[in-house]
C-alpha cells in the first residue's frame, strides 16, 4: 500500500521554481518512491548505489551526462560530490526548472556541496518516515502549533494502541508488506546504516558502535552527556561526539537545542537533548518487541516524548518548513518539554504519558514572558481535545 506523502505538493511547487530539487532523509523513508511517483514519464532514474554508474560519474562525468540527460532523477548523490559542479554547469545553460531531482541520505555533507555549487538553484527538502497524518490518509495536515485549527474528528487511539504505534516505527516498508518487524530493523542496521556510517568515517570496532547505538537509544529524550556515554563504552568523549555527529548527518537522530530567554538568563541549562527520529528503530535497539512491553518499560515516558517530538518535526519538514523548536530547563529543575517559535510567538508544550492531563502540568509556562507566549498545550495519551483555559489546550498526541 502506498501512502500519499505531505511533501508531494511542496515538491511539485518547488520544481516549478527551482532548477534542482534535493531530497534528503534517512535510508528507506521513501525518497525515491515519492519522486518516481511524481515524475513525468520521460524522467530517467539512476542510482549511485550502482557501482558501475558511480564509477562512470567519477571517471568520466561528461560521458555520464551524454548517456543520462535531463530530466533526471539521481539517487544517493552524496557518493559523488563532484557531480554538483557538473549539474551547475548544465542548469546554468538552461532556463528550465525541475530538470534535476536528487536524493541523498547524508544531509550535512550534501549541504556543503550544495552551498559551494548550487546556491540559489536548488530547493533542499527533507523526508522522514511516515508521519501519523500520512498513515491516517490526511497528508495535507499543516505544521503543528497549539493554535492550529484542529479537526476533532481525527482518529483517536486507546493508550494500548498508541504504544503499539510508537513501538512499530515509521518506515514505509513496515506498512506496505507483511515484513517481519525484528528482521527489518536488524537488516536496516546491518545493510544500510553501518554501510553509510563507514562511508562517512571508518569505524574500527563495529561491535562497540552497535553497543553505542543501543545505549544511545535508552537516552532518547534526555540531555546529552558525553562523559557518561564515553565512560559506559570505554571510549573517549571526542569519539562519542563524532559518532553522534554521524548519526545526525544520517538523519537518524535530532539534536534539540535549549531555549534562550534573556529574562531567565544564566539559570538555563545549555546542554542539548537527543531524540531518535524513528521510535521503531529505538525500540529495536532497546529490545522492546511489542507495544505492551513498551508501555510497561521504564523508557515508556521517554518514548512517548520522543514520538511526539518527532511527529512535530515531521509536520514542519514535510510541509517544507524549518522546525524552530527548543526545550527549556532551569538549574533549579523547572522545565518545558518543547517550545515552538513561530510568527513571533513562543508556544510552550508539555508532553505527558498520562491519559488524564491536569492544568498543574503547565505551571512552568509562565517562564516565557506574557508578551511573547503563544497558546500552550499538553500533548498526552488522552483521546479527546479539551480547552483547559483560554490559553492552554489538552491535545491528543494522535492529533499532531
Amino acid at each position: 500500500m502506498y501512502y500519499e506523502r505531505t511533501l508531494s505538493s511542496v515538491i511539485k511547487e518547488s520544481s516549478k521554481n527551482f532548477k534542482v530539487i534535493l531530497l534528503t532523509g534517512p535510508r528507506q523513508t521513501g525518497k525515491s518512491t515519492l519522486l518516481e511517483r511524481l515524475s513525468e514519464p520521460n524522467r530517467t532514474r539512476v542510482t549511485l548505489d550502482d557501482t558501475n554508474i558511480l564509477s562512470l560519474v567519477k571517471e568520466d562525468p561528461d560521458l555520464f551526462f551524454e548517456k543520462y540527460h535531463p530530466p533526471l532523477l539521481i539517487d544517493e548523490v552524496q557518493k559523488a560530490p563532484e557531480i554538483f559542479l557538473r549539474i551547475k554547469m548544465i542548469v546554468d545553460k538552461s532556463n528550465k526548472c525541475g530538470d534535476f531531482w536528487l536524493t541523498g541520505s547524508q544531509k550535512f555533507s550534501l549541504m556543503q556541496n550544495v552551498s559551494d555549487s548550487l546556491a540559489g538553484r536548488v530547493a533542499v527538502l527533507d523526508l522522514q518516515g511516515l508521519s501519523q497524518s500520512e498513515k491516517q490518509s490526511d497528508p495535507k495536515r499543516g505544521a503543528f502549533t497549539p493554535d492550529l485549527p484542529l479537526d476533532t474528528n481525527r482518529n483517536s487511539y486507546t493508550t494500548s494502541e498508541m504504544f503499539s504505534i510508537i513501538q512499530k516505527g515509521s518506515y514505509p516498508q513496515l506498512f506496505s508488506t507483511s515484513t517481519d518487524w525484528e528482521l527489518y530493523y536488524k537488516s536496516y542496521i546491518d545493510t544500510y546504516l553501518m554501510r553509510d556510517i563507514n562511508d562517512i568515517s571508518r569505524i574500527s570496532n563495529e561491535l562497540t558502535f552497535k553497543n553505542f547505538l543501543k545505549i544511545l537509544a535508552t537516552r532518547t529524550g534526555q540531555l546529552i552527556n558525553y562523559t557518561d556515554l564515553s565512560s559506559d563504552l570505554g571510549i573517549s568523549p571526542n569519539t562519542v561526539k563524532n559518532w553522534i555527529s554521524i548519526l545526525q548527518t544520517l538523519n537518524i537522530i535530532y539534536i534539540l537545542p535549549p531555549y534562550f530567554e534573556s529574562n531567565i538568563g544564566k539559570r538555563l541549562i545549555k546542554a542539548p537533548k537527543i531524540y531518535f527520529m524513528d521510535t521503531g528503530l529505538a525500540s529495536y535497539l532497546c529490545s522492546i518487541k511489542d507495544g505492551n512491553t513498551l508501555s510497561e518499560s521504564y523508557l515508556s515516558g521517554a518514548f512517548v516524548e520522543t514520538y511526539a517530538v518527532s511527529e512535530i518535526i515531521k509536520s514542519y519538514i514535510h510541509n517544507g518548513k524549518t522546525p524552530n523548536i527548543y526545550y527549556l530547563r532551569t538549574s533549579n529543575g523547572q522545565e518545558i518539554d518543547l517550545i515552538i517559535e513561530d510568527n513571533g510567538k513562543a508556544y510552550p508544550i508539555e508532553i505527558k504519558q498520562t491519559a488524564s492531563p491536569t492544568l498543574d502540568m503547565t505551571k512552568n509556562f509562565s517562564l516565557i514572558p506574557d508578551n511573547k507566549r503563544g497558546k500552550g498545550a499538553i500533548l498526552s495519551l488522552t483521546s479527546t481535545f479539551m480547552p483547559m483555559r483560554r490559553d492552554v489546550y489538552s491535545i491528543p498526541i494522535a492529533y499532531i
